[in-house]
Order: C-alpha cells, then structure tokens, then sequence
C-alpha cells in the first residue's frame, strides 16, 4: 500500500521560505518519479516541480523557477520543496504525488497523492 504524506507547510510573511517534505511509504521508491502540486481555493490543481527517479532530472513551473528547489532523498524514501521569495500568490494546498511513468506531466498522470499541506503567505 502506498502512503504519501507532506509536512512542512504553515504561515510565512512575503520574502520568507520554508521546507516541504514528502515521506513516501512504497517499494521502489527510486522508480516513481515524484512531483509538487498546489491548489488555491477556486482554482484548478496545477504543477509547481517535479524529479525524476534518479533525481537527476527536474522540471518547475514558470510561476516558481529560480525560487523553488525541488530534491529528494532516495535512501529516506523523501522528497523535498525548498521554497524561497514566498509570495502571497504561492498560498495553496500544496501536494506531493508519486507516478511510475517518467513523462508524466498533468494531474491525472500521478497514480499516487498525498493529502496536502497547507501553506499561507502573507503580504
């Protein structure tokens, strides 16, 4: 059974950072490639980040390149977020999930979710 679940989240000022982490219990954990999506009230779900298995490869949405860092840690079965320059416009739910296809891109191409972390910014 795959359980994927995120911490980290919380109320920050503009211009802060935090750290969200994804803790993933499943068997070949190296084999999924893992992603970040946030979605804010009204709003559709949409990509933040995403890393390959390897961890080798990484992709980010235009709305948080130079500001977000995606990574993971295959020997603790964990991805990370490296949040930075928060904005009151990156406030969401922030979700991890997991999917064994390498191209994976849209939502419904994760087999996998978490149930979310909630992350507020403040102006």
């Amino acid at each position: 059974q795959v359980q994927l679940v995120e911490s980290g989240g919380g109320l920050v000022q503009a211009g802060g950072s935090l750290r969200l982490s994804c803790a993933a219990t499943m068997r070949a954990f190296v084999h999924y490639k893992m992603g970040w999506f946030r979605q804010a009230p009204g709003k559709q779900r949409e990509f933040v980040a995403a890393t390959t298995g390897g961890g080798g490869g990484t992709a980010y949405a235009d709305s948080v390149k130079g500001r977000f860092t995606i990574s993971r840690d295959n020997a603790k079965n964990t991805v990370y977020l490296q949040m930075n320059s928060l904005e009151p416009e990156d406030t969401a739910n922030y979700y991890c999930a997991a999917s064994s296809w390498a191209g994976a891109v849209s939502p419904n191409q994760y087999e996998y979710w978490g149930q979310g972390t909630q992350v507020t910014v403040s102006s």
